[in-house]
C-alpha cells in the first residue's frame, strides 16, 4: 500500500475535485506525475472502453518516463494484480475492461495525428514547461469523450519556469494566455504545489542535499518549485547573484569596515494589514576589501513601534554605524520611531529624488563587477532584484526588500570612494 505525505494527500484530493483543469507544479521527484497517473488509471478502471491520453513534448521522453517507468510503478504499487497490456504499435496500454491509456509525444507528427484523431475523457500534459501553449490548446480540444459516470478532466504537471509561462497565467493569475483577459470560469482551474521534501520518504538525504545546493535558478525550479520573474533587460539575474554568494562565516570580523541597517518604510499598520507593503529592513556591510556584503534580510509587516525596535535591535546586534532610512515616507516620523526605541541611535535620512530603476542601475553595475556578495540566501530580496529592469520594477507589489538593499549599498559605496555611483547620479542630473 502506498503511503502519501500530507502534502501529497492534499494534492491527490485536489485531483479529485470538481474542476475541469488541474495542475501540479513544483520541484523534481516530488510525486506529481505519480499522483496524476494514479488518478488516470483509477478513472480508466472505473469506465470500460474509456480513452485517456498522456502526452509529453518529445515522444521518446514519454515512452522512457511514463510507459517504462511511472505507469508500471503505479500499477505495481497501487493496482497489484491488475493486468496492463501494451499495444506498442498502436501507442496505447489496455486494461482488462478495454479502457485504453495512450502515451505519445507532440513532436511526432504522424503519431500526434493518430492520437489527436480520437476523443478522450482524460488528457495529461506531462512536463508542460516544454509544451507550447498552442500545442496544449490543440490537445485540450480532444477532451471530448462522453463516458457515463466520468467527468472530462485535463491534467498538467511541470517544474515551474517563469511567471509568464502559460501554466502560471492559467492556474495562478487565472488569465487567458493569449488575450490576457480574466478567465470566464476561474473555478475550473485548480493548482497545488509539491516539492522534493514532500516526498522525502522515497528520496535519499544525499539527493535532497544535492538539490538544495544547486545554483539559484535551478534550485528555485527543481527544489523550491516556484515560478520566477524573468524580464527582458533585467538588471540582475539569479546566476549573477549566485556567482558571488558567500557564507556568513566568510565575513570575518576584521573584514567589516562599516555596517549599516537600511529601512524602506511603508504604511503598514501591523502584521494583519495584509494589503500593505512590507517594511524593507536590510543589514549590509562594506569590507576592508572594498566589496559590500548583504548580511541579513529582516523585512517585516509590523506596526511602526515594532519595526522601529526591530531596526534598533539589528543596529546593536550587528554593531552598525547608523540606520539609513528613506525620508520620502514621513522621514521625521521614521526618525522619531527609531529614536523612540533608542534615542542614541544615529539615523541618516536619504531622499528618493529619482525613480527606482535609476537608483537600482548603478548598484546592479556593482553586482556585475562582482563587488556585492550575499552572505546567505535571501529569497524574496533576490526575486525582487531580478524583477528590476532599466524601465522600472516589473514584479508584483512593491520592491520593499530590494529598495532597502539598494539604499544600504548606495550609502556604503558612497561612504567609500564613491566611484561609479556618484558619477552616475551626476550624469543623470545633467541630462
Amino acid at each position: 500500500m502506498v503511503r502519501f505525505s500530507a502534502a501529497q494527500e492534499l494534492a491527490r484530493r485536489l485531483l479529485e475535485g470538481p474542476q475541469r483543469y488541474s495542475c501540479l507544479a513544483g520541484g523534481t521527484r516530488s510525486g506529481k506525475t505519480f499522483l496524476i497517473v494514479q488518478s488516470i488509471v483509477s478513472r480508466a478502471l472505473s469506465a470500460p472502453h474509456s480513452r485517456h491520453a498522456i502526452l509529453r513534448f518529445h515522444a521518446n521522453a514519454a515512452r522512457a518516463s511514463i510507459a517504462l517507468d511511472t505507469l508500471p510503478n503505479v500499477m505495481r504499487l497501487c493496482f497489484p494484480g491488475t493486468k496492463l497490456k501494451e499495444r506498442r504499435q498502436d501507442g496505447f496500454f489496455e486494461l482488462p475492461n478495454k479502457a485504453r491509456i495512450w502515451i505519445g509525444g507532440l513532436d511526432d507528427k504522424e503519431r500526434v495525428e493518430k492520437i489527436l484523431g480520437l476523443e478522450y475523457v482524460s488528457i495529461f500534459l506531462n512536463e508542460a514547461s516544454q509544451i507550447p501553449y498552442a500545442s496544449a490548446l490543440v490537445a485540450f480540444t480532444r477532451l471530448a469523450q462522453s463516458v457515463h459516470g466520468l467527468t472530462q478532466r485535463a491534467y498538467v504537471d511541470l517544474n515551474p519556469t517563469t511567471k509568464a509561462h502559460w501554466s502560471n497565467l492559467l492556474f495562478g493569475d487565472k488569465r487567458d494566455p493569449v488575450s490576457m483577459q480574466l478567465l470566464a470560469d476561474p473555478e475550473n482551474y485548480a493548482r497545488a504545489f509539491l516539492n522534493p521534501p514532500d516526498n522525502a520518504a522515497n528520496l535519499s538525504r544525499q539527493f535532497l542535499t544535492s538539490l538544495a545546493n544547486l545554483p539559484e535558478r535551478q534550485r528555485k525550479r527543481f527544489f523550491e518549485g516556484v515560478y520566477v520573474d524573468e524580464l527582458d533587460g533585467a538588471l540582475w539575474s539569479y546566476e549573477l547573484i549566485e556567482s558571488t554568494r558567500c557564507v556568513p562565516d566568510d565575513i570575518l570580523e576584521e573584514k567589516r569596515a562599516s555596517v549599516v541597517v537600511a529601512l524602506d518604510p511603508s504604511g503598514a499598520s501591523g502584521r494583519d494589514d495584509l494589503g500593505a507593503d512590507e517594511i524593507g529592513l536590510i543589514v549590509a556591510a562594506r569590507g576592508s576589501d572594498g566589496d559590500c556584503y548583504i548580511l541579513a534580510d529582516l523585512s517585516c509587516r509590523e506596526a511602526p513601534a515594532v519595526w522601529g525596535r526591530r531596526a534598533v535591535v539589528a543596529f546593536h546586534n550587528y554593531r552598525a554605524d547608523c540606520i539609513v532610512a528613506e525620508s520620502n515616507f514621513g522621514g521625521e516620523m521614521v526618525r522619531a520611531t527609531i529614536q523612540a526605541a533608542d534615542p542614541c541611535v544615529p539615523v541618516r535620512l536619504v531622499t528618493a529624488s529619482r525613480g527606482k530603476a535609476v537608483r537600482a542601475e548603478p548598484i546592479s553595475v556593482r553586482y556585475a563587477q562582482r563587488q556585492v556578495h550575499h552572505a546567505g540566501r535571501f529569497g524574496k530580496l533576490e526575486d525582487q532584484l531580478c524583477a528590476f529592469t532599466s524601465a522600472g520594477y516589473g514584479g508584483s507589489g512593491s520592491p520593499d526588500h530590494a529598495d532597502a538593499a539598494i539604499w544600504a549599498l548606495t550609502y556604503l559605496f558612497e561612504a567609500g570612494d564613491g566611484s561609479g555611483i556618484i558619477e552616475f547620479y551626476r550624469r543623470e542630473a545633467s541630462r
